[in-house]
């Protein structure tokens, strides 16, 4: 049996505090990658530059054994990575003190596939978030909200998911994919008591947009971003968990993020 952590397991589940003796087993259910892999290939901003990996050894030693090394190079925000607060909130908490529990919880997950594939500038809607309630009850606390617009389906084609595969700084009004609109951001932070937004675009704010508002709105109150997200197809509207652990770095803007869900607890 593996067991999970106690604090996890009150946090996902809401159990009562057992006994030192209790055991936990880990939660029933199917695990979801929702993480791309990191190389060649991995989709980055036009302005920033792609995943590098050198070889510094790979091979058999003198002494006869098999060892491999190797030496990456990323910009933060690329490939499936989390967006820190402090990205577009002066003051914000950085990559390394956002706190886990901010990270975890119940999934939300706001299906616009069919709007998004009628309009690559489609901004998700109030309206899109209430039909959701309407459905399954109100967003509980703490949850991490997911939007699924079917993008993922365009990766790692960077034309297709970006919507276009210049590079450089004149790339960037020819970006058009589905986000986030800034008028639900706000609802959302004025309504709702949400720990994370993720998205399976580039951004949680659309390709056109100029002032990244909603990068703005969520941030500004401590609400981290997830982007490039992998696989929502896969996921339930509700009843699913979210883990997203992003590599730790002190006093960072994001960071590589390797997040997963539980499906079928």
């Amino acid at each position: 049996m593996k067991y999970f952590p106690r604090l996890i397991l009150l946090f996902l589940f809401g159990c009562s505090e057992p006994s030192d003796e209790t055991p936990y087993s880990f939660p029933d259910g199917t695990i979801v990658d929702l993480s791309y892999a990191f190389g060649s290939d991995t989709i980055y901003w036009p302005t920033a530059d792609g995943f590098e990996r050198t070889t510094e050894f790979e091979g058999r030693t003198e002494s006869g054994y098999y060892y491999s090394a190797y030496t990456f190079r990323t910009a933060e925000h690329g490939g499936t990575h989390l967006d820190a607060p402090i990205h577009f909130s002066e003051g914000g908490q950085t990559t390394d003190t956002i706190p886990l529990d901010h990270l975890m919880g119940d999934a939300v997950v706001i299906d616009v596939t069919e709007a998004a594939a009628a309009d690559r500038d489609y901004l998700v809607s109030t309206a899109d978030i209430e039909a959701w309630e309407s459905e399954h009850g109100a967003i509980p606390d703490g949850a991490i909200v997911l939007i699924r617009t079917g993008y993922g389906q365009y990766w790692p084609d960077a034309e297709a998911y970006l919507g276009t595969a210049e590079r450089g700084a004149d790339a960037i009004p020819l970006l058009h994919f589905p986000g986030l609109d800034p008028k639900a951001a706000k609802w959302l932070v004025e309504n709702r008591s949400i720990h994370a937004l993720g998205i399976d675009t580039a951004s949680i704010d659309y390709g056109q947009s100029t002032l990244y508002e909603t990068h703005q709105i969520l941030l500004g109150e401590n609400i981290p971003g997830f982007e490039n997200l992998a696989n929502l197809d896969q996921l339930p509207e509700s009843g699913s968990v979210v883990i997203a652990l992003p590599m730790k770095i002190e006093g960072g803007s994001g960071g590589p993020l390797r997040i997963v869900a539980i499906v079928g607890r």
